[in-house]
């Protein structure tokens, strides 16, 4: 009854006093705009209900108290911290190899409300406090989903893990100061977005390149789902995914966190019931399904309505099993040429166009100048002589002598004992019928592995890198995307390994006229963990992209054929010694991603300078401001 009666008397107060509410007294005063029909939410500071307000054509306000805890008024600094961990977990759950996806659209949300929290009560934090709360959150999720690293370089584990999820801090850190010199919340969310697409381009461009937690690459194991990335690419699945998180975030917002807001302030009935009408919320829900729902189903639309054109390739794919750490660099040339060997002429006939073989599979000490009249070389072409149609792919590691006149690079090495330099290089070689070889150097380099560094200040790292029997440091590059001439069939790019992540890179082969890819790799540094399963899954959505069929060669596992549309066939199991035998299509068609490449990045990366650059301006007119006055 005692309720009730407050409830009256605030009503007779507003019914004669005006329309704005004193929501830390709980009491009407004066000064507002009649706006008849609109309900307004608020809760009392001097009772645990919320109070449903509405009032009628004649202007009587009606109250209705009913009991209601759905979100904390303010959280503590531990509460920050657990949200920030929530991301860190929800991310994890979301990710390949056995994650759901559809938590992608929501694992950013606790970040976000952490990051609005601070921003309400600036007065409470530190300058870097967004960095602080956030920084858990990342780290969490990096440790959950990269940690098998740590099977091939502890220190290159501690380095991927720490300094990718200080990046990803210092995103959020950026937008948060954006957000205060941006004059419209819209804009703040845009430069997010903005922000965090030029981070992941960065991470795709430069020497400490380490795109494996690009958002975009969350739906490898879910393929169906993002089948127009022939359109977009996987950065068009992270604006996807960030464009998710801040339609949730505002539902939340909306429904949640502005309610327990408004008994701070003063506010006016039309800004209160424009910030917490249901109508809104209803909006806010309805696009952010849509948002998800609408690309999945063109997705599934793309997938059934795709056909391929007839246009058969023949591969026969090894997969030799032999251990990185204690086989790779101590067998003989030619017992591994053996090994490869008696496991192909199993399947090999003579309709075969390709055998492939993985990454490194040869180890001779083989120079680049006289490549040739190297033995592993010879057997090697003794083995393809008996199939006039056949190409032989196989990963070795080689060098080059540099020659007067010729360039020297940065990755370029001094002799010990003599003033000449040479290049080590990762390769990729082609062997047929024909007198001469074909040779692609490998160009996305793993850091601290085969590139360290370029810049100043990091060559220390040199000495932590994982020693890959005998070459450590940086490896030399092809500036150019190199794609095989073949025997009497199409022709083919290679990627080797890490270069199966890099969408637009992975593009360029195409781009250079492949209408067949192969990936060569050795996925056996890790072990039996998440980390091969994510590299062969992310080869999913390189057949998507550009629309080409793949035919997988891993030292260890796991191998096998992809077509176009990202399905795959005869998997290998892991850690087995294996050998299959397929047939794939050629393709000669540009999708859109192919002829444009990360045009999603190039365009936000520079709309996220100008978001940045007005910020600054602003940030320098008030400063002067404050200084003059």
């Amino acid at each position: 009854m005692a309720g009730e009666e407050n409830n009256a008397n605030n009503a007779n107060n507003a019914n004669n006093a005006g329309d704005e509410i004193n929501l830390k007294t709980g009491r009407f005063v004066g000064g507002g705009k009649r706006i008849p029909g609109w309900r307004l939410y608020y809760k009392m500071v001097n009772s645990p209900e919320w109070i449903l307000v509405r009032k009628d054509f004649d202007g009587n306000f009606f109250t209705f108290a009913f009991p209601l805890t759905l979100f904390p008024v303010k959280f503590s600094r531990f509460q920050l911290i657990l949200l920030s961990l929530l991301s860190g977990v929800i991310l994890s759950l979301a990710w390949p190899h056995r994650g759901f996806p559809l938590l992608l659209f929501f694992g950013l949300v606790p970040l976000l409300v952490v990051e609005d929290h601070i921003s309400h009560h600036r007065h409470k934090f530190a300058g870097f406090s967004v960095f602080l709360y956030t920084y858990p959150g990342f780290f969490l999720w990096n440790l959950l989903t990269t940690w098998w690293i740590v099977n091939s370089t502890l220190v290159g584990a501690i380095l991927a893990i720490v300094l990718n999820a200080l990046f990803m801090s210092v995103i959020f850190q950026l937008f948060h100061w954006s957000k205060q010199y941006l004059r419209f919340r819209f804009a703040s969310f845009v430069a997010l977005c903005c922000y965090w697409i030029a981070f992941e381009y960065l991470h795709l461009n430069w020497d400490l390149n380490w795109p494996w937690l690009n958002l975009g690459n969350g739906f490898a194991a879910y393929y169906k789902w993002v089948q127009w990335y022939e359109y977009t690419g996987a950065l068009g699945g992270t604006l996807w995914v960030l464009a998710g998180n801040i339609m949730a975030f505002m539902a939340i917002d909306n429904l949640f966190l502005r309610k327990a807001r408004l008994k701070r302030k003063n506010v006016n009935v039309v800004a209160s019931v424009a910030a917490i009408s249901p109508l809104r919320h209803s909006v806010i829900l309805v696009s952010l399904l849509l948002w998800i729902v609408l690309p999945v189903t063109f997705s599934y639309y793309l997938y059934a309505g795709y056909r391929e054109q007839q246009d058969p390739v023949n591969f026969v794919v090894v997969q030799p099993n032999i251990d990185p750490y204690s086989e790779q660099y101590t067998l003989p040339p030619p017992v591994v040429i053996g090994k490869i060997m008696e496991l192909a002429k199993t399947k090999l006939d003579s309709n075969t166009n390709f055998l492939v073989a993985p990454e490194s599979a040869i180890q001779e000490d083989m120079w680049e100048n006289h490549l040739s009249g190297f033995p592993s070389i010879l057997l090697l072409k003794q083995a393809v002589a008996p199939w006039p149609k056949l190409n032989m792919l196989v990963g070795a590691s080689t060098h080059y002598q540099l020659m007067p006149g010729d360039n020297r690079e940065r990755w370029s090495r001094k002799f010990t004992d003599t003033d000449g330099y040479y290049n080590a290089y990762n390769a990729a070689i082609m062997i047929n019928n024909r007198d001469s070889l074909q040779l692609y150097h490998k160009s996305k380099l793993t850091p601290g592995v085969e590139i360290l560094p370029s810049f100043k200040g990091f060559r220390w790292l040199e000495k932590f890198a994982i020693d890959l029997g005998g070459t450590v440091g940086s490896l030399g590059m092809d500036s150019v995307r190199k794609v095989y001439t073949t025997v009497t069939t199409v022709k083919a790019g290679p990627a080797i390994c890490y270069e199966s992540i890099f969408g637009e890179f992975f593009a360029g082969f195409v781009r250079n006229g492949a209408r067949v890819m192969i990936i060569i790799t050795n996925d056996g540094w890790w072990g039996n963990t998440a980390g091969h399963r994510q590299h062969y899954d992310f080869a999913h959505l390189r057949a998507i992209e550009t629309r080409r069929s793949i035919a997988r060669s891993a030292n260890t596992g796991i191998s096998a054929f992809i077509d176009q549309r990202g399905d795959a066939y005869q998997e290998t199991a892991y850690w087995a010694p294996a050998v299959i035998k397929g047939t794939l299509n050629a393709n000669d068609r540009i999708t859109f991603y192919v002829e444009h490449g990360d045009y999603i990045a190039r365009i936000l990366t520079y709309l996220g300078g100008l978001l940045l650059i007005t910020a600054l301006v602003v940030f320098v007119q008030k400063r002067y401001r404050r200084i003059k006055f």
